[in-house]
């Protein structure tokens, strides 16, 4: 058996006494809390959007658009902060990021036009831009068992983006001024969670890195080969899931014929669930092979999401949701799984930064084309013209993963040997943690 192969029998994490144990479990909570924040944030609007259209006349072009604002900024933060928390700790970071969150939903409940929502997303994507990478990388570090950071990674992303749509659809279908109250109730958790995180650990500054100032992220060299894996299966999740998230609403109502905003959020939100579902069944899953499925499963749900809308069937979309929750678990098992296991602590933020980054491009990217092309040829012919596009994603995620990732050498100083393959990291492999962070 290969030092790969091995469960490691500790974690890094010193013994520690009852009550330490105590609070480093909460502050493992906490930032699986601020994940499900941030994704719930990011996918808050959702259900909303098919009001905006009603009532300021909007076009699936205008929609997709405020949506893309969010990515962009998020982008722009990734570029310029993505390593921030690595230099001032995980929880200056992670509670500036939860204050821009509250900013942009704030501006969302109290919007009077169209203009205040592409504020409110720029807010949005520097909070999840700031919080989503250190609270990520927080869960790996505060991981006593080495065995669950990446599972609740993906569980949390999963709880907070059926938040988003379950209950965005509940009280945008049921509930008083449906237009704010899903943002409100939104701004309450924020609060709550913020106030759990300002008892997070202090940051210990690591005295080998420079003082930090806005530059490129960088990534070892060492690591790159992972880094590739990574992005390609976060990218493909990112951009299916941009369909479901910026006009899933819409493509429930006007292809699918439902009207209902609850059933339309119950609809989208079932992939979520089986995401997570399915993040916890499979969590000992090898990371290459996790990737490789998840881009075999993404392509299938992609497929069924086309024929979905050419054949009008709320069932194929609610196959076409399945699929995309099963192929979300796995190529996040399989992408953060590769980060954990092998950038060192000083680097994960901005590894994981960067993976998002290009994921995001891949979500712009995928949301603003449909919209265009929903807007001058319709949502099914858009999606004709998109599908193939995400399967070519599909693919090239299946053979970097199957083929690069022979060749990766995984680094993760005193737990893993030089020349051990890739293929036997797992995707619940955690990185020597540290309790130190901020």
């Amino acid at each position: 058996m290969t030092a790969v192969d091995a469960t490691p029998r500790t974690t890094g994490i010193p013994a520690q006494d009852g009550r330490a144990r105590r609070r480093t479990a909460l502050a493992f909570w906490t930032a699986a809390a601020v994940i499900v924040v941030a994704l719930w944030a990011s996918g808050s609007p959702a259900m909303v959007y098919p009001l905006y259209e009603r009532v300021w006349q909007l076009s699936p072009a205008i929609t997709t658009s405020v949506f893309a604002v969010y990515p962009v900024v998020l982008i722009l933060a990734l570029l310029l902060l993505g390593d921030l928390s690595d230099h001032i700790g995980r929880r200056t970071a992670i509670l500036a990021g939860l204050a821009s969150i509250f900013i942009g939903v704030l501006v969302f409940a109290l919007a009077p036009n169209v203009e205040w929502l592409f504020v409110g997303r720029v807010f949005q994507g520097l909070g999840v831009g700031l919080s989503l990478s250190p609270a990520g990388a927080a869960l790996v570090e505060l991981d006593r068992t080495g065995k669950r950071a990446s599972s609740v990674n993906t569980v949390a992303i999963a709880i907070g983006l059926t938040l988003a749509t379950v209950v965005g659809g509940l009280l945008v279908q049921y509930g008083p001024a449906p237009r704010a109250l899903t943002f409100w109730v939104l701004l309450g958790v924020v609060v709550l969670v913020a106030a759990a995180a300002l008892f997070l650990p202090r940051h210990v500054r690591d005295e080998s890195l420079a003082p930090w100032r806005p530059r490129p992220i960088r990534v070892p060299k060492a690591i790159r080969g992972i880094l590739a894996i990574a992005a390609f299966a976060i990218t493909l999740n990112f951009a299916v899931g941009s369909v479901f998230i910026s006009l899933g609403a819409q493509i429930a109502k006007d292809v699918l014929h439902a009207d209902n905003a609850l059933i339309a959020g119950a609809v989208l939100a079932i992939g979520s669930a089986v995401s997570g579902v399915v993040s916890i069944a499979l969590r000992r899953i090898p990371a290459r092979t996790a990737a490789v499925t998840g881009g075999i499963v993404g392509a299938l749900a992609v497929i069924a999401l086309v024929a979905s809308a050419y054949e009008s069937s709320l069932p194929l979309f609610i196959v076409a949701s399945l699929l995309f929750g099963g192929a979300s678990a796995l190529l996040f098992l399989g992408g953060l799984g590769l980060i954990a296991a092998n950038a060192a602590p000083h680097h994960r933020a901005g590894t994981l930064s960067m993976a998002y980054l290009f994921a995001y491009v891949g979500q712009v990217l995928t949301s603003v084309g449909l919209g265009v092309l929903a807007t001058a040829l319709g949502l099914r012919r858009g999606l004709d013209i998109v599908g193939p596009v995400l399967l070519v994603l599909a693919v090239v995620t299946i053979v970097v993963a199957a083929v690069a990732g022979r060749r990766a050498v995984p680094r993760r100083s005193g737990m893993l040997s030089a020349s051990a393959p890739m293929a036997s990291v797992r995707s619940d492999a955690p990185t020597c943690p540290t309790p130190a962070i901020e």
